[in-house]
């Protein structure tokens, strides 16, 4: 072979390892260029899927039967515990005969609006010869309010309700005739008959 020709050789060669280590470099590079944005993604898909913000929960909080400030109790519930004076105070005079209240008597000297404590379900509505209308509300916890002596009624059974809806407007009752515009409200839970003022303004969780 003469020098020319392996002249040639030789710069061919080197020709041709340039032309490799280009497509080398240029392929390495191309892959870590396509391989970054896909990092990328997968740092922005946890960042939205795996670092969650936790949901504050509400608390739900056991709200009076009604909102006006100058309603006051006219008759409490009666629970032999009590000092003599609140259990006279909690007796009601029906037909010459003293029975124990099992709930409370707000009064005012006018109509006043009459809402629910709780969200809940409308169970009952009905007027009762004795107790005049009522509304009875089923809420979660196994709690049941109890609005008797209503003038108006505003639902209906199956109608779901939120707290602080109105109900109706407070009235009178034939047990009660002599107290005026009155709300008897009654609460249960687990079947139980309570005192609705030891549970005004607690929360639900701690019953």
């Amino acid at each position: 072979m003469t020098k020319r020709k392996v002249k040639k050789s030789v710069v061919y060669l080197s020709y041709m390892i340039g032309v490799l280590l280009f497509v080398t470099i240029f392929t390495f590079t191309e892959l870590k260029l396509n391989k970054k944005p896909q990092q990328d993604n997968e740092q922005v898909t946890k960042t939205i899927f795996e670092n969650k913000i936790p949901v504050v929960a509400t608390k739900e909080i056991i709200a009076r039967p009604y909102t006006d400030s100058s309603i006051a109790i006219k008759t409490n519930f009666y629970n032999p515990q009590d000092d003599a004076e609140t259990q006279k105070n909690s007796l009601i005079l029906f037909e010459n005969t003293y029975l124990p209240s099992t709930g409370i008597d707000y009064q005012t000297d006018y109509d006043f609006d009459v809402v629910s404590i709780l969200d809940g379900t409308v169970i009952t509505v009905k007027e009762d010869q004795t107790l005049g209308k009522l509304v009875e509300i089923k809420h979660k916890d196994n709690i049941i309010s109890s609005y008797q002596s209503l003038s108006e009624v505003m639902v209906k059974v199956g109608d779901e309700v939120k707290q602080g809806t109105i109900i109706g407007k407070s009235g009178c009752s034939n047990i009660q005739k002599d107290m005026g515009s009155h709300l008897h409200f009654e609460l249960t839970i687990d079947s139980k008959t309570v005192d609705p003022e030891d549970y005004y303004d607690k929360e639900l969780g701690n019953l």
